[in-house]
């Protein structure tokens, strides 16, 4: 399920003229509908790699991950949000992007700009490249509209969501054919291709990691002038170059659970203890956790039974054994407090 911001945004787009222009032609409302579903489609496929790569996170991404855009109250501006704005974004002009290169939507195709111009030593450029300008161009549209305000807020937004857009631009590839007698590769044409979205997640994760707290003069803020507050959030901005993630607020105690702020905390998540291909952070992943918040590794066996070793009789029945299986999973619970005294938690920030 996509959560409830998107839901909130594809319904803003749905009721917003495309592009500036009342959809007052057939064409044009067919048009419209199709990039609203292109971007519902990615901003899906954002949320799915969010949840991917904060997995075994404190914090792996939650169907609250943002507030609805009119919703009472500030909207948080932590470091993970900048992680899902970026992400989403990303992934709505990715799709837009491919969609376009596949000939799904009107009025746009494969980037053929430079073909036939020399792109380098034994190679042209040729093919079907992907076009991103246009990706970019109604991903923009569409998502950074629902940023209405004037605040520090929503420029973090707009900041993060351009982040995501030039995040696809850095990930993708030249892509070349050969050409020539026999196979000689004489003469090699070249396109550029959007690369894996994993890539891309895996480049964003990178950078929300290195995501940088905007820092204000705090002095201009507290006069009361819009002038001066302006001014205070460009020169803040005008330090941290565009492809870098940026937030305003510390993250919460994604160890504990807080309803108000919708956290459920890290009480009851899997945890991996063992595996052959397990990386350095699944590895981690009950340290981190369970120990770290204070909660203990629970093993929990669970046993199924489901058919095997199926033999087929001549005719016609099918035989099965029932086999059992016994999954261990484990899992962090809270520890037993001696004398009805809760143990103290050792938290060393979110993660």
């Amino acid at each position: 399920m996509i959560n409830s911001f998107f839901w909130a945004f594809i319904f803003f787009v749905q009721h917003k003229p495309l592009l500036g222009h009342t959809c007052d032609t057939l064409s044009h409302w067919q048009a419209y509908l199709t990039y609203a579903t292109s971007v519902l489609a990615g901003a899906q496929n954002g949320i799915e790699e969010c949840k991917y790569q904060f997995a075994w996170d404190r914090w792996n991404c939650p169907e609250n991950a943002l507030h609805l855009p009119n919703q009472r109250g500030p909207r948080s501006a932590t470091r993970e949000t900048s992680f899902v704005h970026a992400i989403s974004t990303a992934g709505i002009m990715y799709t837009l992007t491919r969609n376009c290169s596949l000939g799904d939507l009107d009025n746009c195709g494969c980037d053929n700009s430079r073909n036939g111009k020399i792109g380098g030593r034994g190679w042209l450029w040729g093919g079907c490249g992907d076009n991103v300008d246009f990706g970019e161009r109604i991903s923009k549209q569409y998502v950074d509209a629902v940023e209405t305000g004037h605040d520090a807020r929503a420029a973090v937004n707009l900041h993060n969501n351009a982040a995501g857009r030039l995040a696809v631009k850095a990930t993708m590839k030249r892509v070349c054919r050969c050409h020539g007698m026999s196979e000689s590769c004489a003469v090699q044409t070249c396109w550029m291709q959007l690369s894996d979205f994993r890539e891309i997640g895996n480049y964003l994760k990178v950078k929300h990691d290195q995501a940088q707290k905007l820092q204000f003069d705090r002095r201009r803020m507290r006069a009361g002038n819009s002038a001066d507050s302006r001014g205070a959030i460009a020169d803040a901005f005008s330090a941290i170059p565009r492809s870098e993630l940026i937030y305003l607020e510390d993250s919460p105690d994604y160890c504990a659970r807080n309803a108000s702020l919708g956290l459920h905390g890290t009480e009851g998540r899997e945890c991996l203890q063992h595996g052959d291909s397990l990386s350095q952070w699944e590895k981690r992943s009950c340290r981190r956790l369970c120990h770290e918040c204070g909660l203990r590794v629970e093993e929990r066996r669970t046993e199924t039974v489901s058919s095997c070793n199926c033999r087929f009789h001549w005719c016609c029945t099918v035989n099965c054994e029932n086999c059992s299986q016994v999954i261990v999973k484990h899992v962090c619970s809270r520890k037993q407090s001696s004398h009805g005294h809760h143990t103290r938690r050792r938290v060393r920030g979110p993660k």
